[in-house]
């Protein structure tokens, strides 16, 4: 009933205890799960999930915030979204959170070689016709701009994607869709300090949304504190239900269905 549409199964915290969440998952109806790529060295693991388990799938991509780590080519993404099970380019997009210009941190401009890398996955997505998984945080602004100037303006050309884990105002919402893409929603959703991001899945079309745990982080209640795992994500679509008067089950068909119409490889 339920999709995990980004989960890092790979990360130390949730890699152990895979079959204690594999069983969850089952008990809690959460059918299928998406697991995410943030290095290209942590490929070969999140791709073992992807093939090792027949509701499991993967994506390829380096994280906007990965310092330190193998930079990926157009070729190197391209190669690797080739592979059985993987149906999709990401995580990528922009990261500007601990860029500070006021405390004499790193400016705009310094944060080139993010842009740059965001539009080798646009690329490499347009290439392979696979969505891309879109991160952006305190960037939208450049998020957007970049989408456009890539050509990914919902057009025949365009990969399209979902903007996952979303946090961001109606407006980046708006320009979002207007561009083809999809919205997915997180744990952050049941805070209490959430109401403006409510009022945003409030908005937000039922056949352009998606849910998500981006486990193991951001837990949602009445876990919050908590390591997080895609047996987890009905707590989101709860949520979602309670803000649109429809039955939990009715959200969990439809961000299904959306889930397959965005990854249709993922079915």
């Amino acid at each position: 009933m339920f999709v995990d549409s980004h989960c890092h199964l790979s990360f130390p915290d949730l890699a152990p205890q895979l079959p204690e969440i594999r069983q969850a998952m089952q008990q809690a109806q959460v059918d299928r799960a998406l697991c995410i790529c943030t290095t290209l060295e942590e490929f070969a693991d999140v791709h073992a999930l992807a093939l090792g388990y027949d509701n499991f799938w993967c994506t390829v991509g380096v994280h906007p915030d990965n310092e330190g780590v193998q930079e990926p080519t157009v070729q190197d993404l391209i190669g690797r979204a080739a592979l059985p099970r993987v149906v999709a380019i990401g995580e990528t997009g922009l990261d500007y959170y601990q860029m500070d210009e006021r405390k004499g941190g790193r400016t705009t401009g310094d944060m080139e070689w993010q842009r740059e890398r965001f539009r080798r996955h646009i690329r490499a997505a347009q290439q392979v016709s696979k969505p891309l998984v879109i991160h952006t945080r305190a960037a939208s602004a450049d998020t957007l701009a970049i989408l456009k100037e890539e050509g990914e303006d919902g057009g025949p050309q365009a990969a399209g994607g979902v903007f996952h884990c979303f946090t961001e105002t109606a407006e980046v919402a708006r320009a979002a869709l207007d561009l083809g893409y999809y919205i997915s929603f997180s744990g952050i959703l049941t805070f209490k300090s959430a109401q403006d991001l409510r009022d945003v899945a409030a908005f937000v079309p039922l056949d352009r949304m998606l849910i998500e745990t981006d486990s193991p982080y951001l837990a949602p209640v009445p876990f919050r504190g908590k390591i997080n795992n895609p047996s987890y994500v009905p707590h989101v679509a709860a949520q979602i239900a309670q803000i649109r008067g429809l039955p939990v089950q009715d959200i969990g068909h439809m961000t299904s269905r959306n889930f397959e119409r965005l990854f249709p490889a993922a079915v």
